[in-house]
Parts: C-alpha cells; sequence; structure tokens
C-alpha cells in the first residue's frame, strides 16, 4: 500500500509538473509571436496594430533617450516619424511569467532613419517589455529600452 501511494504521488507530480511546463511553453510561444509582430508594426509603421492590439491605453514607456513617457506621447512620437526604422531586429534572451503578466527581456538593433535620433548609424539597444493579460488578449503595459551603443 505503501508503495502504491508512493508512486500515485510520484506520478501526480510528474502529470503536474508536465502541465505547467506545457502551459508556460504555450505562454512563451504567444508572447513570442506577438513580440514579432509588435516589432513588425513598428517597422512598417502599422499604427492600427499598435495602437489598438497590442500597446496596452496604460502603458508606459522608458525610452532610450532616458525620458519616461505616456503611450499618448509615443504615440505622438510614433506619428511624428520619431520611430522609423530601416531595420528592427529583436533577440529575446528571457521570459518569465507571473500569474498574469509576462516580462520579456533581451537586446536590440536597429537602423534608425529619416529625422530620427542616430538616423543612419547601427543602434544597439537593451529591451524589457511587461505584458499583461486582460480581457482574453495580451498587451504591452510597460517598456524600458536602454541604448548601449552606437555605430
Amino acid at each position: 500500500m505503501k508503495q502504491f501511494i508512493k508512486l500515485f504521488a510520484l506520478s501526480f507530480c510528474l502529470i503536474w509538473n508536465s502541465h505547467v511546463v506545457l502551459a508556460q511553453d504555450r505562454g512563451e510561444s504567444e508572447i513570442r509571436r506577438l513580440e514579432n509582430i509588435e516589432r513588425e508594426s513598428v517597422l512598417k509603421g502599422d499604427s492600427l496594430a499598435l495602437f489598438d492590439k497590442i500597446w496596452s491605453p496604460n502603458m508606459v514607456v522608458n525610452t532610450p533617450t532616458n525620458v519616461v513617457g505616456t503611450i499618448e506621447e509615443t504615440k505622438a512620437q510614433f506619428r511624428s516619424g520619431n520611430l522609423n526604422y530601416l531595420s528592427f531586429e529583436r533577440n529575446i534572451e528571457k521570459i518569465t511569467f507571473n500569474g498574469s503578466v509576462a516580462v520579456v527581456m533581451g537586446g536590440e538593433i536597429i537602423k534608425p532613419q529619416g529625422k530620427q535620433m542616430n538616423a543612419g548609424k547601427v543602434v544597439t539597444r537593451r529591451f524589457t517589455n511587461v505584458w499583461k493579460y486582460s480581457n482574453n488578449s495580451w498587451s504591452i503595459i510597460a517598456r524600458q529600452a536602454t541604448i548601449i551603443k552606437v555605430e
């Protein structure tokens, strides 16, 4: 009987852990997909996707220019052409979940163009995006980006 209880407990733990891992894998896949959509939307200048679907109306941003801004200020920068890139690569190094919040960290390499700061140069920066799941969808509620190199 003791052997049966031990086997049952072990089986339960294995099943529970695999369920948690599968849920995290699905969540991570979804966040990676959304991160790519966000990156592509910025690169293409797709304000409809960003404003209505990806960026939360309450998003705050610690910008690469070391200014803390609101979503409205970010939208104004976007509309004025100050978020205009020739290329935009994102390397996700870590995604961590805490309930309905996902934290994404990694590096980005951008090539600004037009009237944007560092236009024509290659800019390397570190980033953190904070996603929240609410009303059956994920949206970015906070973003931080720090320039670490300009070439």
